[in-house]
């Protein structure tokens, strides 16, 4: 069973209209470095190899930005059930210092280091298969 805890405010010291903003930016690049390419239209095949590097990066990239758009819709969607600033994990207050830096933060430090090292060991068994 989950305990709700209600830290402060539906705006939790600001941080809504911070995530707005990073909301508002991360499309913003989206898409764009494909369009680069698109339009190149062909090149020679001396090129293509670099092409087509830019490209895996340019995806690779763009999913890095998926992901931190929905880390901070699932922040805004925490903020407005009134659970924003509550670990995940331990459901403990995450420290102020923490969510200023990182308001889209999940859990808190001490979790966030056991997920780390929850995925590393996965990393390691999944690396022996």
């Amino acid at each position: 069973m989950r305990k709700i805890v209600k830290v402060v405010e539906s705006d939790r010291g600001g941080h809504r209209a911070g995530l707005l903003n990073k909301r508002a930016s991360v499309p913003a690049g989206l898409g764009t470095k494909f369009d680069a390419s698109a339009r190149m239209g062909r090149v020679a095949d001396d090129d293509q190899a670099q092409i087509s590097h830019d490209e895996f990066v340019s995806s690779r990239m763009n999913g890095l930005d998926y992901h931190q758009l929905r880390l901070v819709e699932e922040a805004l969607d925490r903020l407005d059930a009134g659970d924003y600033g509550i670990c995940l994990a331990c459901d403990q207050p995450i420290a102020e210092k923490r969510l200023c830096a990182l308001p889209w933060a999940r859990y808190c430090v001490t979790c966030q280091d056991n997920v780390g090292m929850e995925l590393d060991a996965c990393r390691e068994t999944v690396g022996k298969a």
